[in-house]
């Protein structure tokens, strides 16, 4: 099986550091949603002080959803394998006021 191109959606403060509103990977078969991040920060080395912990663990107060879900509530949480179909979308923290 060949590899997928993801579009991963960034929103607020996290835009600006990539550039853009979205970004599209090449996924190898069977990515997880942790090394979606993985991959994602070698091309983007400023983000990964914004997503991920010095264990390469994903931040707990950032927000990584697949499909309208967080990824911490899904059954696999972040070894969810990443389907081709699937949307991503990465959050900072939502403040309210």
């Amino acid at each position: 099986m060949e590899e997928t191109i993801m579009k991963v959606n960034f929103y607020a403060t996290l835009r600006p550091i990539v550039g853009q509103k979205t970004v599209e990977l090449k996924l190898p078969p069977d990515t997880t949603a942790i090394q979606l991040v993985l991959m994602f920060v070698k091309d983007y080395p400023s983000m990964r002080k914004e997503l991920l912990d010095a264990n390469e663990n994903f931040l707990p107060h950032m927000k990584f959803f697949i499909n309208g879900r967080e990824a911490v509530y899904l059954p696999d949480k972040f070894d969810t394998i990443i389907q081709p179909d699937d949307k991503v979308d990465i959050f900072p923290p939502v403040g309210g006021g």
